[in-house]
């Protein structure tokens, strides 16, 4: 018993050990040069540099990008459609989740066909927002919320079901009103679920907006990876992709900052 609890104690300090800013980011750049010294020194000598290009070549395009004015206005597009996208689809499937998990025996009629819904493959949904919607942004942004909806739904849905009992009934012996137990107890409860459906989502809302773009646009990095890959440009296609990474990378540093601010009492 006594080697049981000091295993379990060792594994708990193991879990929560600090490591300081300065070394996370240090490692990150270090890894960063590797993989990208690799693949420079081995693109041209290991394979075909025409396949996968060349990060100098993906960087040099970037830079001309930037230079005409083109970076912004691709990036721009694919931003919007993500973001507002994002934020729609969090805001109603977490809306969805709460209000059906508290919607007594409704909730086993809806569930099923949640289920049915959620089963379909959302990318072959893309030509008909593009048929009902025009390729504008609305389409592509109905395209991201398809995609991120269901996500926040289950999360809020199994954060509900996961909320200690004991608080909701303390809460109605106390002849509490449900915006004070939707204050005090669900939301607060739920928080660690929502913000793993924000950052599992921002990856979804990426894909959505690109797949959007992929099957009718006339901006968007979806739209400059398809015009790359006519014209045979694999630069221009890899050069697509990094900058959908960054925007992801960039978008989970402003949630994990949020996450901070949210569970600083944790």
């Amino acid at each position: 018993m006594a080697s049981q609890a000091k295993g379990k104690t060792r594994a708990a300090s193991f879990r929560g050990r600090e490591y300081s800013r300065t070394s996370v980011w240090l490692g990150r750049i270090a890894v960063f040069i590797v993989l990208a010294g690799l693949w420079e020194v081995l693109s041209g000598r290991a394979f075909n540099a025409f396949w996968l290009s060349k990060p100098s070549l993906i960087a040099g395009r970037i830079v001309e990008m930037l230079g005409d004015g083109d970076l912004w206005f691709h990036m721009s597009a694919t931003l919007t459609e993500a973001v507002a996208g994002l934020i729609i689809g969090m805001v109603g499937g977490t809306l969805l989740g709460i209000g059906l998990a508290f919607s007594g025996i409704f909730e086993r009629w809806i569930y099923p066909y949640m289920m049915a819904i959620y089963s379909l493959p959302r990318v072959s949904l893309a030509p008909l927002f593009i048929v009902w919607f025009g390729i504008g942004q609305s389409s592509k942004i109905l395209m991201v919320v398809a995609m991120v909806i269901f996500v926040a739904f289950y999360n809020a849905f199994e954060g509900i079901r996961n909320i200690d009992k004991d608080l909701m009934d303390m809460m109605s012996t106390y002849k509490a009103k449900w915006p004070h137990k939707l204050r005090w107890v669900v939301l607060p409860s739920i928080t660690v679920w929502i913000l793993t459906s924000v950052r599992l989502n921002i990856g979804m809302a990426l894909i959505g907006s690109v797949i959007a773009e992929l099957v009718g646009s006339n901006r968007g990095l979806g739209y400059y990876i398809t015009y790359s890959s006519n014209m045979l440009d694999t630069t221009g296609i890899f050069t697509g992709l990094v900058l959908i990474m960054v925007i992801a990378v960039a978008l989970e540093q402003l949630v994990l900052l949020l996450e901070r601010w949210l569970l600083r009492y944790r």
